[in-house]
């Protein structure tokens, strides 16, 4: 029989549900298919995210800017990322070292720092302010970049106040820099790192000096350190301690080989002067033989007094000898003449001075006594005993004799550069070295790292496979004992049509037309006793198809006919 449409109250005809919907509803399968979609839902979504990757920190505390380039490479690069309102960006852990060296390559991020690209755009007729504090923003962008391109350092910030001139000496302002470091988690900065970013910055504006600079790091503290001076400076203690590694290294290295690693222990204490002193000296030797002297001058003066003439003509032997015979010496001039002879005595008096300095020796000396120098070595050497083999043939340790000590006192000597003009002390000692036991702390297996977080990782997957054993027995299990529960029923049911439609076959002579006939129901549609007939023509063929139906039922299920023919012969056996 086809379906017709029931009227509605408004004379339209409503269109009846599905065929097969109406099955599921009388079956009972809605409720399972939905408990079931939704327990496959959830045990989807608990595997994803049992296996849904461990995101972390790529970089936080971004601007704008660099966020925005950022996230662009992610998704250039097809890399999934998270976002939270923080400007912080979570990457997949396995990923984070990675994509910060790509990511630096790029010059990514680059902390937003403005150069002097900012002086290309500017207006034109800007007023001389706005241009001052242009260049000023430019200056200390570049120097904050400068600082970032270090390692330790992860972003600077530079605060200049410009020196403000004046034609007043007492009203001029020197210029000043405040410069701020984020460093890197586990980074510090040296002593020489901090002077090299206050000079740095000294020598890049105009009329600063490094003591007009501070520098702090991201916790407030002060790292620059302007009253050196009079202060000790972390880079006193670490030339201390570098100058005694090294004495103390050399005495080892050349230990170690004689006596072994294990049985030397060496300790230098250095004695070392940081104070600056300038002297100035002058010193004189004693006075010098004239030969050996430096003449420094000479003067001489020559005055002659007589009478008559002095010498005439050209110079010369002939010039100075008279003409004629001279007289002879033993002649004896008369009185007569002796007018004459007054006239020709000449009397000449000559007067010679002479004044001949010499150099005198001077040494001036200054002596600038630069800072650091070492002034006293206090060295302390513990050997231990030496291994002898006894009488039994078993080793034991043995003091050494007194000649391996001074060998080893000579050597030490020698690799310490031993001074005693310094006033250096050098004592070595022999004596038994205590063997201590190792406290190495031994973890248990289960404690190991890689242990807990493979626990870790198998919890997160328990945790799963509960919650899926817990949501079966809540959501798909009810409704599968309602499922199997109509099943059930639909077989009873099955099996009683079963069972009539055998016996009809089989011909039961108790049971009436009706009764043999009752699985043709379906078939045949509902009928009444007043208007169903059985002619002779039609019993034949509804014979036919009861016994076609009941091979089916036979081949089908045969589980059912063996219960049918078993509780048959139950019967007869009661009976």
């Amino acid at each position: 029989m086809e379906a017709t449409q029931a009227p509605t109250n408004n004379g339209q005809t409503a269109t009846p549900a599905a065929p097969w919907l109406e099955k599921l509803k009388q079956q009972g399968l809605v409720p399972l298919l939905l408990g079931g979609a939704t327990f496959i839902g959830l045990v989807i979504a608990l595997i994803l995210w049992a296996s849904a990757p461990e995101y972390r920190v790529l970089y936080s505390n971004l601007s704008e800017a660099d966020g925005g380039r950022i996230i662009n490479e992610l998704e250039t690069r097809q890399i999934k990322y998270q976002l939270n309102g923080a400007g912080t960006i979570l990457v997949p852990a396995d990923q984070v070292h990675k994509l910060r060296l790509q990511m630096a390559e790029q010059g990514l991020p680059n902390g937003g720092n403005v150069g002097f690209s900012l002086m290309d755009n500017q207006a034109f007729g800007i007023s001389q302010f706005a241009e001052q504090v242009n260049f000023q923003r430019a200056l200390e962008g570049e120097l904050a970049s400068s600082m970032e391109s270090l390692g330790p350092v992860q972003r600077a910030r530079v605060h200049l106040a410009m020196a403000k001139p004046s034609v007043f000496v007492r009203e001029r302002e020197p210029a000043k820099a405040s410069v701020v470091l984020t460093l890197y988690p586990g980074r510090t900065l040296g002593e020489g790192q901090v002077q090299a970013i206050i000079h740095m910055v000294s020598s890049s504006v105009p009329e600063l000096t490094p003591d007009h600079v501070t520098v702090v790091d991201q916790h407030g503290a002060l790292l620059s350190n302007n009253n050196r001076d009079n202060q000790l400076s972390s880079t006193k203690l670490e030339y201390i301690q570098q100058v005694e590694h090294s004495f103390q290294q050399r005495i080892e290295n050349i230990l170690a080989p004689i006596l072994g690693r294990q049985n030397i222990k060496a300790q230098v204490v250095a004695h070392i002067d940081f104070s600056k002193r300038e002297a100035t000296a002058e010193r004189y030797t004693p006075n010098q033989t004239p030969d050996a002297a430096a003449v420094r001058s000479i003067q001489r003066n020559i005055s002659v007094q007589g009478n008559g003439d002095g010498p005439m003509g050209i110079p010369g032997a002939l010039s100075n000898t008279p003409p004629g015979i001279a007289a002879s010496p033993v002649e004896i001039v008369d009185d007569t003449d002796s007018d004459d002879a007054g006239t020709t005595n000449r009397t000449h008096a000559v007067q010679q001075d002479q004044l001949v300095n010499y150099e005198v020796d001077r040494l001036v000396e200054h002596i600038d006594q630069q800072r650091g120098q070492l002034q006293r070595l206090s060295v302390a050497v513990v050997v231990n005993h030496r291994t002898a083999i006894n009488e039994d043939g078993e080793s034991e340790l043995v003091p050494r004799s007194d000649e391996e000590l001074q060998y080893i006192q000579r050597l030490v000597r020698q690799a310490m550069g031993f001074s005693e003009q310094r006033g250096d002390e050098l004592e070595v000692v022999n004596s038994l070295f205590i063997q201590e036991a190792e406290t190495t702390e031994v973890r248990e297996w289960y404690q190991q790292p890689a242990v807990l977080d493979m626990a870790q990782n198998v919890a997160r997957y328990v945790a799963v496979l509960v919650a899926i054993i817990v949501l079966y027995l809540i959501l798909v299990r009810p409704f599968l004992q309602r499922y199997f529960e109509l099943k059930e029923i639909e077989a009873e049911a099955a099996l009683e049509r079963s069972q009539g439609t055998l016996r009809a076959v089989v011909g039961d002579d108790d049971a009436e037309p009706s009764s043999r006939y009752s699985s043709d129901y379906d078939d045949w549609g509902p009928s009444t006793e007043s208007s169903f007939h059985w002619p002779q023509q039609h019993n034949n063929k509804s014979y036919t198809q009861a016994l076609a139906k009941a091979k089916d039922i036979a081949k089908n299920n045969p589980r059912q006919v063996a219960r049918i023919l078993q509780n048959w012969m139950n019967e007869e056996e009661q009976l």
